[in-house]
């Protein structure tokens, strides 16, 4: 019979359709072959970008010119844009403000075709290194709130270059769906005065059936309510609010755990679209702030990364209820990937 779960960070319902039930290895993909199209983030085109923000280098080269090892640039059509102030105001029943934040493009590697799982663990060692860099300066911008880290794997999962790249969008709001879990998070501590990512961190460790891999720093799961097949949670075990404090020590675990993940997925799926993102703690000092209201931050938020396999299609009912359909039970999917020889 069909299950009907509740996530109790996001406050949403999402059905387990066992009805419908897919064994495991029907999900796996074939990939695509490789793009031969002229890419403008291939080591040698760096004219052909905007120019870069933020790199790491070999000794010796200049910026904009070939010897990077990771690049940052602006995006060259950002969704928001750095110059202006908000101006916001109302306009009737509505609000409305600038369009002001900022969109980067994190290059990953000099080389077009290589994916996360497929690359040495020190280049994920210096592209996570970057993220962090990118987080704390960004979030020195009192007009911005938020700064989103995420990744688009495939074109199914929104990639419209398959040069392995990452995006950074810092917005002047929180994005409803990060507001929603720092209010279940506040919640919970107000009643508790206990994280409740820690909570369910234990609950599942001691569970064990929907731990997909574990060592002493991170683990990743896959989630009770779980939106889509194979999605994982991947946390750090010790509490931690911010990404953007990680020690040299925790962003090098950070990249095992996270290349650990990435390998099984695509032993097991064969390399299929995926996006990831990263929620960590919002910026504590825009300005105009609701007095208070980031009191217990550091208590009760807990940072985390959210691993989103496009496997399946969101359709009418999915947008008209905001309910998620999910044909593999999250216990399958976590012990599928588990026993994967890694």
């Amino acid at each position: 019979m069909p299950e009907l779960r509740h996530d109790p960070i996001q406050k949403r319902w999402v059905i387990i359709s066992t009805e419908r039930s897919r064994r495991p290895s029907d999900f796996k993909v074939t990939s695509p072959p490789p793009d031969d199209k002229f890419c403008p983030f291939c080591e040698g085109n760096e004219d052909k970008t905007p120019l870069e923000i933020y790199s790491i280098r070999r000794d010796g080269t200049l910026p904009n010119t070939p010897g990077w090892e990771v690049r940052v640039v602006p995006n060259k059509f950002p969704a928001l844009m750095i110059e202006g102030e908000h101006d916001r105001a109302g306009v009737g029943l509505y609000d409305r403000m600038n369009g002001i934040g900022a969109h980067e493009v994190i290059i990953e590697i000099p080389d077009h075709g290589s994916s996360m799982a497929d690359r040495p663990l020190e280049n994920l060692v210096k592209v996570f290194t970057v993220y962090k860099n990118r987080l704390i300066d960004l979030i020195k911008d009192r007009r911005f709130k938020y700064i989103l880290i995420f990744k688009n794997h495939g074109r199914v999962a929104g990639a419209s270059l398959s040069h392995p790249h990452t995006q950074i969008i810092a917005t002047p709001v929180t994005p409803r769906t990060v507001a929603v879990e720092l209010e279940s998070a506040r919640a919970h501590y107000q009643l508790k005065e206990r994280c409740i990512f820690c909570d369910i961190i234990k609950q599942e460790i001691e569970a064990g059936d929907r731990i997909i891999c574990i060592d002493e720093n991170y683990v990743a799961i896959a989630p009770y309510a779980s939106r889509h097949p194979f999605e994982a949670f991947v946390v750090p075990r010790a509490h931690r609010h911010d990404f953007g404090e990680s020690t040299e020590e925790e962003i090098y675990q950070l990249a095992v755990m996270m290349k650990d993940l990435l390998v099984r997925l695509k032993l097991s799926l064969g390399d299929p679209p995926y996006n990831f993102l990263f929620h960590t703690a919002p910026n504590v000092i825009p300005q105009p702030r609701r007095p208070g209201y980031w009191e217990t931050l550091s208590l009760d938020w807990h940072w985390h990364i959210e691993v989103l396999p496009r496997l399946t299609r969101t359709a009418g009912f999915e947008w008209g209820t905001g309910f998620y359909i999910n044909p593999t039970r999250p216990e399958d999917a976590a012990k599928f990937l588990r026993e994967v020889e890694v």
